[in-house]
């Protein structure tokens, strides 16, 4: 039995990292430079579903699927567990005026989703604040969003609640301990927690911390900028999206809209032009909202990869060192697809899904 896993990067990949080992192993080490989901886990809006899920290849299909059916059971486990709701929300949600529409339409025949094209009168009925113009509509039911910020907390919480689970805030990992071709654990400021497994879940900075081991991952940091109001809970019945730009609603009436696509390195300013092209965006969407006054704005780092396809599994030519990360734009989407699929493959079981597509083998450059 695996002793003591450690895993560096306390976001919602990290956290459901650990929460499905705990139950498996004897002791895991979650480790953040930080606090726990303060970063994109904390910055994305958790609508449930990719944003143009016909878009993407067949491997971010695969999570996404698991995760959408998992989810509320998922939310309904850690609300009844901890007392804090995560709050899967299932709304649908209205694409509108699309391009591909009817490539949208064949994929969701294809995969067998619920998404179909609606008459935009029917668009216009379910939404009556929705914005005049829009000549298209396809709708998917059952689409959920998740309140990431309280997911991160249940899942914290949870977490805590574990006795074998150390958690270690304010963390920075500065290197790899080594034995040879195998990695034996990390070092700290602090010292080094030694590890028979250590997973690396630390998003968008995750190539940062391999590149001394002479490894290059294909993991870059991606800006993006969000802004939140406050209105009646009833004033958005389902989510909508519109040229590339969508409006959330929360139970309590919160509106998220988003979100900016920015490549500006680790750089998480939010940025007066983007203030002004979003609220813009929310207006076209939802009128009303011209009358509102922002609640909030802030900017969170996507961990961009490749196709968003990420890294699930073992590092090659460095035993005992694994890889949960790259989500992308979707890492609150594929979570617990991607954990439960890691755990199964680190703990030698059956994979829910084929884990080949999602292997760091062949996908890491060698310095």
């Amino acid at each position: 039995m695996t002793k003591q896993v450690v895993i560096v990067g306390g976001g919602v990949i990290g956290l459901l990292t650990a929460f499905n080992l705990a139950a498996e192993v004897e002791q895991v080490v979650l480790c953040d430079r930080g606090e726990l989901g303060q970063e994109s886990s904390w910055a994305g809006g958790g609508i449930v579903s990719p944003l143009y899920p016909w878009r993407y290849s067949p491997a971010v299909t695969a999570l996404a699927h698991w995760s959408q059916d998992f989810y509320p059971q998922l939310g309904e486990r850690l609300f009844a567990s901890t007392g804090v709701d995560p709050e899967v929300h299932t709304t649908g949600l209205y694409w509108l005026d699309l391009d591909d529409e009817a490539e949208a339409l064949a994929w969701a025949e294809r995969e067998g989703r619920p998404l179909s094209a609606v008459d935009i009168s029917a668009a216009y009925d379910a939404v009556p604040v929705l914005g005049a113009g829009f000549h298209r509509a396809i709708y998917m039911a059952g689409v959920a969003n998740v309140r990431n910020p309280r997911l991160v907390k249940s899942l914290k919480a949870a977490l805590q609640a574990m006795p074998n689970v150390s958690i270690r805030e304010h963390c920075e990992i500065t290197g790899f301990s080594q034995d040879g071709g195998r990695i034996t654990g990390v070092e700290t400021v602090d010292g080094v927690i030694a590890g028979d497994r250590v997973v690396l879940t630390a998003g968008a900075w995750s190539g940062d911390l391999l590149r001394p081991l002479g490894l290059e991952l294909p993991v870059e940091p991606v800006k993006g900028q969000m802004i939140l109001f406050k209105c009646a809970e009833d004033f958005l019945p389902s989510m909508v999206l519109a040229k590339g730009r969508y409006a959330i609603p929360r139970r309590d009436g919160h509106i998220l809209v988003g979100s900016t696509l920015e490549h500006a390195g680790y750089d998480k300013t939010p940025t007066a032009e983007a203030l002004e092209s979003l609220k813009a965006s929310a207006i076209e969407l939802l009128p009303a909202l011209a009358d509102a006054t922002p609640v909030g704005h802030w900017a969170g780092l996507r961990p961009g990869s490749p196709e968003g396809i990420p890294y699930i599994g073992e590092v090659p030519g460095w035993e005992g060192l694994w890889l949960n990360c790259g989500h992308y734009r979707n890492g609150l989407v594929l979570a617990p697809a991607s954990c439960q699929l890691f755990a199964d493959l680190l703990l030698g079981r059956e994979p829910i899904i084929d884990p080949r597509p999602y292997a760091p083998a062949g996908r890491l450059v060698r310095e």
